[in-house]
């Protein structure tokens, strides 16, 4: 049976900031085996995809309020069963990006229009980065539709967000 640590990123949330760093920080934490309970205002659709690259499945539950419990439980058996080092085992390391994009100084919807239509001149598998002056959660649905995976997070400066994005294979 799978034990969890939980994080609640509801007040986070709440209160205007940001969990994508807590919850980074909380799977840092994990002993091997265990999984990550998250609380959320939200379904963090997003964060699947992030988690399932780290090597997490996912179950959701929706509770009163609209909000969300969602367990992510490792997926230990397919990552010893996949090929190690390989393309596509879940900690396999991304190509470096052949594209760097600056977006911090745009506004809004520029920086997803720029990031889109540069991620489209990308080949199979290879990736490209971008900086933003904030998490860009309108982009994540559409990087999703077109197939693309996607890494992100801040830096330590609390004020801008890398996020390498990957073309599908």
């Amino acid at each position: 049976m799978t034990a969890y640590l939980d994080v609640d990123a509801r007040p986070i949330l709440r209160s205007g900031g940001e969990p994508f760093s807590v919850i980074m920080a909380a799977l840092e934490r994990l002993e091997k085996g265990q999984g990550l309970r998250l609380y959320a205002p939200f379904k963090p659709v997003p964060l699947f995809a992030v988690m399932a690259d780290r090597g997490f499945a996912h179950s959701e539950r929706a509770l009163d309020g609209d909000e969300w419990e969602v367990l992510f439980t490792p997926v230990e058996a397919k990552a010893e069963t996949g090929s190690p080092g390989g393309e596509h085992a879940p900690f396999a390391p991304w190509p470096q990006p052949i594209m760097e994009l600056d977006n911090r100084d745009l506004d809004p919807p520029e920086p997803m229009v720029r990031i889109l239509a540069a991620a489209e001149k990308l080949g199979p598998g290879e990736t490209l980065s971008s900086l933003l002056s904030r998490e860009p959660v309108f982009l994540f649905p559409q990087l999703e539709k077109r197939g693309f995976r996607w890494l992100g997070g801040f830096r330590p400066d609390g004020a801008t967000y890398e996020l390498t994005v990957r073309a599908p294979s």
